[in-house]
């Protein structure tokens, strides 16, 4: 079975900056990920307080984790997005950076972007959840 994937942006709703208010998903598998984090192999974080570069860092390791289980950023059919940060243009900034992505595709889906006090590591400015439909 190959998934299927129908993205609907109901006439009714506002229009979006590019997600769908709704992903009608059907699929043999589910993968869940695990908050992709802005952290090298070794585990540490990469570019404490800068932003940018810690998307790049989310990005690539978002294309590994979706890559080992035959995934690609237009088979995510939710995302999560946290940032640090209490400023509309820094979630702008944050949204429109991931849109230029490597994983740009994964964000065409149901998206929530929120603004939040903290993360788990010290210096970290962003994680990205992602929820990816698999085939067979």
């Amino acid at each position: 079975m190959t998934a299927q994937i129908d993205r609907v942006n109901p006439d009714r709703l506002h229009s979006t900056p590019g997600y769908h208010h709704i992903t009608v998903v059907e699929a043999a598998r589910t993968a869940y990920l695990a908050g992709q984090c802005p952290l090298d192999p070794a585990g540490s974080v990469v570019g404490p307080g800068d932003l940018p570069a810690q998307i790049d860092q989310i990005a690539a390791n978002a294309v590994i984790a979706l890559g080992a289980v035959g995934a690609r950023p237009e088979d995510v059919v939710r995302s999560v997005i946290y940032v640090v940060t209490e400023d509309a243009e820094v979630l702008g900034d944050a949204w429109n950076r991931l849109n230029d992505s490597v994983i740009a595709g994964a964000f065409t889906t149901a998206s929530t972007l929120l603004g939040v006090a903290q993360l788990g590591y010290p210096g970290q400015l962003i994680e990205v959840d992602l929820t990816a439909a698999l085939s067979d």
